[in-house]
């Protein structure tokens, strides 16, 4: 089975980005007690001063999907939406090794 990653871009609203990225490092958190999640990294660019980057690497695609439904994960979720000016799924990834995972 192949690992399942993601590499997204969530767009704050104007001076919200450091709101975003302290409740995507509650996400980050919470993903540490689940064995499926094995690497959850929150980016932040200088070049972009409104955008956060997600890199996240899961055991398989429909692991990431039951993260979605998580009681917290859904919480975290609806904390964001109201500062949220956008999301791109920048790029889905077949991991095959590394430092790391």
């Amino acid at each position: 089975m192949s690992k399942f990653a993601l590499f997204g871009k969530l767009s704050a609203k104007d001076g919200q980005r450091d709101v975003l990225v302290n409740i995507l490092l509650q996400a980050a958190d919470s993903m540490r007690q689940l064995e499926d999640c094995e690497m959850y990294l929150v980016n932040i660019s200088p070049e972009d001063p409104n955008s956060v980057f997600v890199y996240e690497v899961w055991i398989d695609e429909s692991a990431h999907q039951a993260s979605l439904s998580l009681e917290a994960a859904q919480a975290l979720i609806q904390q964001a939406k109201p500062i949220i000016a956008g999301m791109e799924r920048i790029a889905t990834l077949s991991p095959k090794g590394g430092k790391g995972i």
